[in-house]
């Protein structure tokens, strides 16, 4: 994506487009980080000359180099199997209020620090000298330069949000090698310029500089929230939905910890407290099970279904995996007692109700476990292009709903690059000029929250 940036612009295009398609191999899924960089390097020729770079992308999954930089074998894949049953062991050595105490971040089988664990006493970790996670490590095959950018590496379990630093004392209790990473770096600082051999493949002409921005994309997304006060919240929507409040301090409480919040870091020393729930993954896999039918037909179609009928638990580890995910939901409602949805248009109005009400009871809980009130519900990301979603998620959590930027995470990796180089303001600033430059969607609640309230209490005592 290529930003224009000016005191009364800010203009994004879309300058090239790949796959990113993970690989079953015989040892697991992996991903396929050569295919990627290729990418890296083609968008950044088709690009054509620019001011600076920035990278993000998902978080907690990362490379191994050895001694001389080399990569250590394909990067595994979030969903590969290789944590299951990892937590329960780690647990046993920290248990899991130590580690919340100490972090801050939700309980999820795929943090870093699981990874790290179950990565233990394989060949590849015993040669690895450095860890770089995924965002970092094309920084580093771009610049030669190898650094840890702070909003991911809060996503590996081993940040105390407090300090904004390594928890050396969890990780010494851990047997976790810190030095394995490269050092920490804020969004905003320089991260090398392009080698000689990138300018050559891509046309550019240097120096052109490569800035850290926040690297786990919904940091980026959050810094891209066009809020105009501080008494709002937000969700980022796409595989994932990540709901919850920008913070100016953790919430580090044992309820939180039960109610599985995460304090991520994000811009200007802010948390992100938020949950992660399953998001439009669930969708998605049904639309490729079906073999790709029209989205506005399966949405019309889902829109005359009667509301509410069958609810699932969008935040249910058990929809993690790929595959067969319209049998799996159709199983979940047979099993807790609720009319079984068998139709595209059925399962598809059961997805986007569950995801309404996961979005319900994340906006409640966030407000409650941090005492900090919202008025209104800000919607980035993809979901943003879901008219549905947007307005049952105003009436599930009878609040206004504000949808937009769709490319939030692409905004605000262009805005803190530009905040870098002299273009705009504050964090405030940058608000404002979303605000003021992208196309929002305003939904106003609708038919009151009881209905809500009661498939809530539905699906709590199934």
């Amino acid at each position: 994506m290529v930003g224009r940036v000016g005191p009364d612009t800010l203009e994004l295009a879309e300058a090239h487009r790949f796959a990113n398609r993970p690989v079953r191999v015989p040892e697991g899924l992996r991903w396929d980080v050569l295919a990627l960089y290729a990418g890296v390097l083609d968008g950044l020729k088709a690009a054509g000359q620019v001011d600076s770079v920035g990278i993000d992308s998902w978080a907690v999954d990362y490379g191994l180099l050895d001694g001389d930089g080399a990569l250590l074998g394909n990067p595994v894949h979030y969903r590969d199997a290789r944590t299951d049953g990892i937590a329960e062991k780690v647990w046993a050595g920290v248990p899991a209020e130590e580690l919340y105490a100490a972090t801050g971040l939700q309980y999820a089988p795929f943090n870093t620090l699981y990874q790290l664990v179950a990565a233990r006493g394989t060949r590849q970790f015993a040669h690895a000298e450095r860890l770089l996670l995924i965002p970092d490590l094309l920084a580093y095959w771009l610049t030669g330069e190898q650094g840890t950018e702070l909003t991911n590496a809060s996503t590996t379990q081993l940040i105390d949000p407090r300090t904004r630093t390594w928890s050396y004392e969890l990780a010494a209790r851990l047997g976790i090698d810190l030095e394995l990473f490269a050092p920490l770096r804020q969004p905003g600082d320089p991260a090398g310029v392009l080698r000689g051999e990138v300018l050559e493949e891509t046309g550019l002409t240097g120096p052109v500089p490569v800035t850290a921005v926040g690297s786990h994309d919904t940091a980026s997304a959050v810094a891209a929230v066009p809020a105009t006060g501080e008494r709002f919240a937000y969700i980022c929507t796409g595989t994932w939905s990540l709901a919850g409040l920008e913070l100016e301090a953790p919430v580090l409480t044992e309820e939180s910890r039960a109610a599985n919040f995460t304090n991520e870091l994000g811009l200007d020393g802010t948390v992100r407290y938020l949950r992660n729930i399953m998001g439009l993954w669930l969708l998605q896999e049904c639309v490729r099970a079906w073999g790709d039918p029209d989205l506005g037909v399966l949405l019309r179609e889902a829109a005359a279904v009667p509301a509410l009928r069958s609810v699932v638990d969008a935040g249910d580890a058990a929809f993690l995996a790929p595959g067969r995910m319209p049998e799996r939901i159709a199983e979940a409602c047979r099993a807790t007692g609720q009319p079984v949805p068998g139709t595209p248009g059925e399962i598809t109005r059961c997805i986007l109700d569950s995801l309404a009400l996961a979005h319900r009871r994340a906006v409640e809980d966030a407000q409650r476990l941090a005492g900090h009130p919202a008025d209104v519900v800000h919607i980035v990301g993809g979901g943003t292009r879901n008219a549905l979603l947007c307005q049952l998620t105003a009436d599930a959590c009878g609040l206004p709903v504000v949808a937009g930027p769709t490319e939030a995470a692409a905004l605000g990796n262009v805005l803190v690059q530009a905040r870098a180089h002299g273009l705009v303001g504050d964090r405030a600033d940058m608000r404002r000029l979303l605000a003021h430059t992208q196309p929002l969607t305003r939904y106003e609640p609708q038919g009151g929250t009881g209905r809500w309230r009661e498939a809530q209490a539905r699906l709590a005592t199934r």
